[in-house]
């Protein structure tokens, strides 16, 4: 039909042999019609920009704001995040141990004029939050942190008699002899926490 149609001479054209009137040719400037075929779904996407399509009122844009996510899928805000706490490095858990320490000494000789009971106890209360809190690469450093903060603490905020390197060392040693059992109680509750977390590790890694 088409090689029918072009070599036509100029002039109005004919109609098909066959009698079909629905099958008329489009023109140049029209675009064709299919007849029988369902019309295509329109979009259901607005452009985000542009004035609206002629004869149409403009239609308010609605915006969603997701919550932002983490990598576990849970929302960031709105709700609290709960997992396991944060661990101590090694260099992190002799940090903490000496600020502590230090804080504790300096409460006590502030109200107490010394170092008493109230010093061993933080003393106690900070070896368990380190044993505790310490990851398990770094497990030693928890009993290790302990003791030197305490001798630290007494090194500078223990009484002295009088000025002087020797005065320092006999003041330390003798801070020590009488605060003994603070410091034993205080390392050996950490190294008890840390063997046991010590043990519990690597009775996980065998049932696996």
């Amino acid at each position: 039909m088409e090689q029918s149609i072009r070599t036509q001479p100029p002039g109005p054209r004919r109609r098909p042999p066959n009698g079909a009137a629905g099958a008329a040719v489009p023109g140049p400037g029209r675009a064709p019609e299919t007849t029988g075929a369902p019309a295509a779904p329109s979009s259901r996407l607005r452009p985000v920009a542009g004035p609206p399509p002629a004869g149409r009122p403009a239609t308010p844009r609605l915006r969603l704001r997701l919550p932002l996510r983490g990598r576990s899928g849970a929302p960031l805000y709105g709700r609290r995040r709960t997992g396991r706490p944060t661990r101590l490095t090694a260099v992190g858990t002799g940090v903490v141990a000496v600020l502590a320490t230090l804080a504790v000494a300096g409460l006590d000789r502030l109200l107490f004029d010394g170092l008493g009971w109230l010093f061993g106890v933080g003393y106690l209360v900070v070896c368990f939050q380190l044993a505790v809190r310490v990851r398990y690469a770094d497990l030693l450093a928890a009993p290790i942190s302990g003791p030197i903060a305490f001798a630290l603490a007494l090194l500078l905020l223990g009484p002295v008699s009088s000025a002087g390197v020797t005065a320092q060392v006999v003041a330390l040693a003798t801070g020590l002899a009488l605060r003994a059992g603070w410091l034993f109680a205080g390392t050996g509750l950490a190294a008890l926490i840390v063997l046991a977390r010590f043990v519990a590790q690597r009775r996980i890694h065998r049932s696996r």
